[in-house]
């Protein structure tokens, strides 16, 4: 190694452990409050944001009969309401640059700056419609896009590409609920 080089890493060796016992001090002593570690979860959500599916063979004979949405102090939730049936509720949720039309492929616009396709493996016979979310922290439009060989599409419009998840509950009278969450900042 040449002599120069060695300069230079000790001098950074001497910086680097003049500065650790300079930042151990900054800690707060046991009686004051504790700042927000940066490395902490927001709400302590771990969800991430790559998609969330199951298997692409479970089917669902029920029909998806509606949405419902909410805020929570962590996140926003839509839940599609499906009917009883027979066989294992499916979907896919996950992030896309464009929402498309099943079938066909063509773009449907939803509006907010990521969009969030969900595909339930359930057909319905809902009407189109479209939900708009004024002044919600991380929803902007819930758009039904369509039903296509027993798969029902849906496009989420969100502020920002955010931490999700998507799980489904089981009713008391054997229908299936599909709630999918989009937490409000990461």
């Amino acid at each position: 190694m040449f002599p120069t080089t060695r300069r230079r890493l000790a001098a950074v060796g001497i910086v680097a452990a003049l500065a650790a016992p300079a930042a151990l001090s900054l800690a707060p002593s046991a009686g004051a409050s504790a700042p927000i570690a940066a490395a902490a979860p927001y709400c302590g959500i771990t969800w991430g944001s790559l998609p969330k599916a199951t298997s692409p063979a479970l089917l669902w004979t029920g029909n998806v009969t509606g949405t419902r949405s909410g805020q929570h102090a962590c996140y926003d939730r839509v839940v599609f309401d499906v009917a009883r049936g027979s066989g294992r509720l499916g979907y896919s949720v996950r992030y896309v640059g464009q929402v498309t039309g099943p079938g066909s492929g063509l773009p449907v616009p939803v509006a907010g700056g990521a969009r969030i396709q969900v595909t339930i493996d359930a057909p319905s016979r809902l009407a189109p419609s479209t939900t708009n979310y004024p002044g919600w922290r991380t929803f902007r439009q819930l758009k039904f896009v369509a039903s296509f060989e027993g798969y029902t599409d849906y496009g989420l419009g969100v502020r920002a590409r955010l931490p999700m998840r998507a799980f489904v509950l089981t009713d008391a009278d054997g229908g299936r609920r599909l709630v999918v969450d989009v937490a409000h900042r990461w």
